[in-house]
Protein backbone atom coordinates (compact mmCIF):
# COMPACT_ATOMS: atom_id res chain seq x y z
CA UNK A 1 0.00 0.00 0.00
CA UNK A 2 1.12 3.29 -0.39
CA UNK A 3 0.22 5.85 1.98
CA UNK A 4 -1.71 9.46 1.20
CA UNK A 5 1.81 11.82 1.91
CA UNK A 6 0.37 15.46 3.14
CA UNK A 7 2.87 17.89 4.32
CA UNK A 8 0.61 20.15 6.87
CA UNK A 9 2.76 23.41 6.06
CA UNK A 10 2.98 27.19 5.64
CA UNK A 11 5.05 29.72 6.70
CA UNK A 12 3.36 32.06 8.80
CA UNK A 13 3.03 30.56 12.61
CA UNK A 14 -0.08 30.34 14.62
CA UNK A 15 -2.10 29.28 11.55
CA UNK A 16 -3.17 25.93 13.01
CA UNK A 17 -0.60 24.08 11.44
CA UNK A 18 -0.29 21.07 14.70
CA UNK A 19 -4.18 21.53 15.54
CA UNK A 20 -5.13 20.72 12.06
CA UNK A 21 -2.21 17.93 11.89
CA UNK A 22 -3.45 16.46 14.65
CA UNK A 23 -7.01 16.41 14.81
CA UNK A 24 -7.36 15.44 11.17
CA UNK A 25 -5.11 12.86 12.38
CA UNK A 26 -7.63 11.15 14.97
CA UNK A 27 -10.65 12.14 12.69
CA UNK A 28 -9.54 10.02 10.00
CA UNK A 29 -8.26 6.82 12.56
CA UNK A 30 -11.63 7.67 14.20
CA UNK A 31 -13.34 6.79 10.35
CA UNK A 32 -11.25 3.79 10.16
CA UNK A 33 -7.83 4.91 8.39
CA UNK A 34 -4.49 4.09 9.41
CA UNK A 35 -2.60 7.43 10.43
CA UNK A 36 0.88 8.31 11.09
CA UNK A 37 1.92 11.57 12.25
CA UNK A 38 5.57 12.43 11.76
CA UNK A 39 6.21 15.65 13.61
CA UNK A 40 9.51 17.54 12.51
CA UNK A 41 8.51 21.19 14.48
CA UNK A 42 11.58 21.92 16.86
CA UNK A 43 8.60 22.23 19.35
CA UNK A 44 7.05 19.52 19.29
CA UNK A 45 3.46 20.27 19.64
CA UNK A 46 2.07 17.32 17.70
CA UNK A 47 4.05 15.33 20.06
CA UNK A 48 2.65 16.49 23.49
CA UNK A 49 -0.63 16.77 21.94
CA UNK A 50 -0.78 13.49 20.99
CA UNK A 51 -0.06 12.72 24.48
CA UNK A 52 3.71 11.56 24.18
CA UNK A 53 6.05 13.57 27.18
CA UNK A 54 9.02 14.48 24.65
CA UNK A 55 11.22 14.13 27.22
CA UNK A 56 11.01 10.36 27.75
CA UNK A 57 11.11 9.32 23.83
CA UNK A 58 14.16 7.92 23.06
CA UNK A 59 13.82 7.78 19.01
CA UNK A 60 12.47 11.11 17.02
CA UNK A 61 12.32 12.16 13.57
CA UNK A 62 15.51 14.16 14.63
CA UNK A 63 17.26 10.45 14.13
CA UNK A 64 15.90 9.67 11.31
CA UNK A 65 16.55 12.81 9.08
CA UNK A 66 19.68 13.18 10.72
CA UNK A 67 21.00 9.72 11.93
CA UNK A 68 19.38 7.90 9.31
CA UNK A 69 17.63 5.56 11.50
CA UNK A 70 14.64 3.80 10.06
CA UNK A 71 11.35 5.32 10.47
CA UNK A 72 10.13 2.01 12.13
CA UNK A 73 12.27 2.53 14.89
CA UNK A 74 10.79 5.83 15.73
CA UNK A 75 7.42 4.93 15.60
CA UNK A 76 5.07 4.89 18.57
CA UNK A 77 1.58 4.12 19.15
CA UNK A 78 -0.83 7.43 20.60
CA UNK A 79 -3.83 7.87 22.72
CA UNK A 80 -5.64 6.99 19.32
CA UNK A 81 -6.53 4.10 18.34
CA UNK A 82 -5.26 3.28 14.61
CA UNK A 83 -2.89 6.63 14.70
CA UNK A 84 0.52 6.23 15.41
CA UNK A 85 3.11 8.92 15.41
CA UNK A 86 7.55 9.69 14.64
CA UNK A 87 8.12 12.14 17.74
CA UNK A 88 10.19 15.20 17.81
CA UNK A 89 12.18 16.78 20.03
CA UNK A 90 14.17 19.97 20.85
CA UNK A 91 17.42 18.09 18.90
CA UNK A 92 15.57 19.50 15.89
CA UNK A 93 16.42 23.05 16.71
CA UNK A 94 20.04 22.56 14.98
CA UNK A 95 18.84 20.07 12.35
CA UNK A 96 19.13 22.43 9.44
CA UNK A 97 22.82 23.62 10.27
CA UNK A 98 23.31 19.84 10.61
CA UNK A 99 21.88 18.68 7.31
CA UNK A 100 23.85 21.41 4.87
CA UNK A 101 26.81 18.92 5.02
CA UNK A 102 24.70 15.79 4.69
CA UNK A 103 24.03 13.84 1.44
CA UNK A 104 20.85 14.11 -0.34
CA UNK A 105 20.18 16.94 2.47
CA UNK A 106 16.49 18.07 0.78
CA UNK A 107 15.37 14.23 0.53
CA UNK A 108 16.27 12.95 4.21
CA UNK A 109 12.69 12.27 5.23
CA UNK A 110 11.52 10.82 1.55
CA UNK A 111 13.83 8.08 2.06
CA UNK A 112 12.55 7.27 5.00
CA UNK A 113 9.02 7.66 4.28
CA UNK A 114 9.43 5.36 1.24
CA UNK A 115 9.13 2.69 3.95
CA UNK A 116 6.13 3.25 5.61
CA UNK A 117 3.73 0.55 3.75
CA UNK A 118 0.74 -0.03 6.15
CA UNK A 119 -0.95 3.03 6.65
CA UNK A 120 -3.22 5.53 4.47
CA UNK A 121 -1.92 8.68 5.60
CA UNK A 122 1.29 10.32 6.58
CA UNK A 123 0.88 13.39 7.99
CA UNK A 124 3.47 15.56 8.47
CA UNK A 125 3.91 18.37 11.18
CA UNK A 126 6.07 21.28 9.59
CA UNK A 127 7.81 24.16 11.65
CA UNK A 128 6.53 27.89 10.69
CA UNK A 129 9.62 28.53 7.97
CA UNK A 130 10.56 27.59 4.36
CA UNK A 131 13.77 25.91 5.68
CA UNK A 132 15.03 22.54 5.12
CA UNK A 133 12.88 20.67 7.36
CA UNK A 134 10.15 21.92 5.65
CA UNK A 135 11.63 21.36 2.27
CA UNK A 136 12.17 18.09 3.08
CA UNK A 137 8.58 17.55 4.11
CA UNK A 138 7.44 18.90 0.68
CA UNK A 139 9.79 16.52 -0.79
CA UNK A 140 8.39 13.72 0.85
CA UNK A 141 4.76 14.33 0.65
CA UNK A 142 2.65 13.87 -2.63
CA UNK A 143 0.69 16.93 -1.38
CA UNK A 144 0.47 20.00 1.13
CA UNK A 145 -2.55 20.55 3.37
CA UNK A 146 -2.47 24.37 3.73
CA UNK A 147 -4.06 26.03 7.00
CA UNK A 148 -4.74 29.72 6.87
CA UNK A 149 -6.15 31.79 9.53
CA UNK A 150 -9.14 33.89 9.04
CA UNK A 151 -6.96 37.25 9.60
CA UNK A 152 -5.85 39.88 7.67
CA UNK A 153 -2.39 38.88 7.55
CA UNK A 154 -3.55 35.50 5.45
CA UNK A 155 -4.05 37.27 2.36
CA UNK A 156 -0.60 38.71 1.93
CA UNK A 157 0.50 35.15 2.37
CA UNK A 158 -1.59 33.85 -0.30
CA UNK A 159 0.92 35.50 -3.16
CA UNK A 160 3.50 33.81 -1.31
CA UNK A 161 2.19 30.40 -1.37
CA UNK A 162 1.46 29.92 -4.62
CA UNK A 163 5.11 31.36 -5.15
CA UNK A 164 6.85 28.59 -2.89
CA UNK A 165 4.90 25.95 -4.88
CA UNK A 166 5.84 26.95 -8.17
CA UNK A 167 9.93 26.76 -6.80
CA UNK A 168 9.20 22.91 -4.77
CA UNK A 169 7.49 22.36 -8.36
CA UNK A 170 10.74 23.48 -10.05
CA UNK A 171 13.27 22.72 -8.01
CA UNK A 172 12.96 19.73 -5.97
CA UNK A 173 9.26 17.66 -6.33
CA UNK A 174 7.53 18.54 -9.93
CA UNK A 175 4.07 16.59 -8.52
CA UNK A 176 3.77 18.78 -5.49
CA UNK A 177 0.21 19.89 -5.32
CA UNK A 178 -2.30 21.42 -2.87
CA UNK A 179 -4.49 18.77 -1.24
CA UNK A 180 -6.69 21.53 0.31
CA UNK A 181 -6.88 24.71 2.07
CA UNK A 182 -8.30 25.05 5.71
CA UNK A 183 -9.06 27.86 6.77
CA UNK A 184 -9.01 28.13 10.41
CA UNK A 185 -9.53 30.13 13.64
CA UNK A 186 -12.63 31.40 11.41
CA UNK A 187 -15.40 34.00 13.77
CA UNK A 188 -18.37 34.35 11.61
CA UNK A 189 -19.44 37.44 13.95
CA UNK A 190 -16.39 39.34 12.22
CA UNK A 191 -16.55 40.61 8.78
CA UNK A 192 -13.16 40.73 7.99
CA UNK A 193 -13.68 37.13 8.50
CA UNK A 194 -15.83 36.93 5.44
CA UNK A 195 -13.74 38.73 3.48
CA UNK A 196 -10.69 36.95 4.19
CA UNK A 197 -12.79 33.21 3.42
CA UNK A 198 -14.29 35.34 -0.09
CA UNK A 199 -10.60 36.44 -0.98
CA UNK A 200 -9.44 32.88 -0.54
CA UNK A 201 -12.43 31.24 -2.39
CA UNK A 202 -12.04 33.39 -4.94
CA UNK A 203 -7.96 32.76 -5.54
CA UNK A 204 -8.34 29.17 -4.70
CA UNK A 205 -11.79 27.59 -5.15
CA UNK A 206 -10.78 23.65 -6.12
CA UNK A 207 -8.91 23.67 -3.11
CA UNK A 208 -10.62 25.05 -0.30
CA UNK A 209 -12.16 22.56 1.51
CA UNK A 210 -15.07 22.94 4.00
CA UNK A 211 -15.88 23.40 6.58
CA UNK A 212 -14.15 26.54 7.97
CA UNK A 213 -12.81 25.21 11.85
CA UNK A 214 -14.13 27.65 13.96
CA UNK A 215 -12.10 30.13 16.98
CA UNK A 216 -12.96 27.74 19.38
CA UNK A 217 -12.34 27.32 23.17
CA UNK A 218 -12.04 23.28 23.14
CA UNK A 219 -9.70 23.35 20.36
CA UNK A 220 -7.54 25.49 22.44
CA UNK A 221 -7.64 23.17 25.53
CA UNK A 222 -7.54 19.68 24.46
CA UNK A 223 -3.13 19.89 23.56
CA UNK A 224 -3.14 20.53 27.59
CA UNK A 225 -4.80 16.78 27.92
CA UNK A 226 -2.70 15.75 25.59
CA UNK A 227 -5.36 14.71 23.52
CA UNK A 228 -7.24 15.24 20.33
CA UNK A 229 -9.77 17.29 20.89
CA UNK A 230 -12.88 14.77 19.43
CA UNK A 231 -11.86 12.70 22.55
CA UNK A 232 -12.02 15.76 24.94
CA UNK A 233 -15.14 17.11 24.21
CA UNK A 234 -16.34 15.46 20.82
CA UNK A 235 -19.64 17.20 20.48
CA UNK A 236 -17.92 20.89 20.50
CA UNK A 237 -17.74 23.08 17.62
CA UNK A 238 -14.35 22.35 16.66
CA UNK A 239 -14.39 18.32 16.70
CA UNK A 240 -17.73 18.20 14.97
CA UNK A 241 -15.94 20.54 12.03
CA UNK A 242 -12.94 18.76 11.90
CA UNK A 243 -14.75 15.33 11.80
CA UNK A 244 -16.48 17.12 8.77
CA UNK A 245 -13.22 18.43 6.85
CA UNK A 246 -11.66 14.98 7.22
CA UNK A 247 -14.34 12.91 6.03
CA UNK A 248 -14.07 15.71 3.13
CA UNK A 249 -10.27 15.37 2.40
CA UNK A 250 -10.62 11.61 2.17
CA UNK A 251 -13.80 11.21 -0.30
CA UNK A 252 -11.44 14.37 -2.28
CA UNK A 253 -7.99 12.05 -2.30
CA UNK A 254 -10.00 8.82 -2.81
CA UNK A 255 -11.58 10.17 -6.13
CA UNK A 256 -8.06 10.88 -7.03
CA UNK A 257 -5.36 8.44 -8.79
CA UNK A 258 -3.45 6.51 -5.98
CA UNK A 259 -0.59 8.83 -4.94
CA UNK A 260 3.29 7.61 -5.92
CA UNK A 261 5.83 8.39 -3.73
CA UNK A 262 7.51 11.63 -3.91
CA UNK A 263 10.62 12.36 -5.96
CA UNK A 264 10.17 9.38 -8.15
CA UNK A 265 -19.00 26.68 8.23
CA UNK A 266 -19.27 27.36 11.59
CA UNK A 267 -18.90 30.59 13.94
CA UNK A 268 -17.25 30.71 17.27
CA UNK A 269 -18.03 29.41 20.14
CA UNK A 270 -17.72 26.16 22.44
Amino acid sequence: MVPHVLAVANQKGGVGKTTTTINVGSALAVMGRRVLVVDIDPQANATSGLGVDRSAVETTSYDVMIGGRPIADARISTVVEGLDLVPADLSLAGAEIEMIELPMRERRLALAVEAVDDVDYVLIDCPPSLGLLTVNAAVAAQALLVPIQCEFYALEGLGLLTHTLALLRRELNPGLRIAGIVMTLFDGRLALAHQVVDEVRARFADDLLSPLIPRNVRLSEAPSHGVPVDLYDPTCRGAVAYAELAANLDARLAGQARPVHAGAGVGAGR
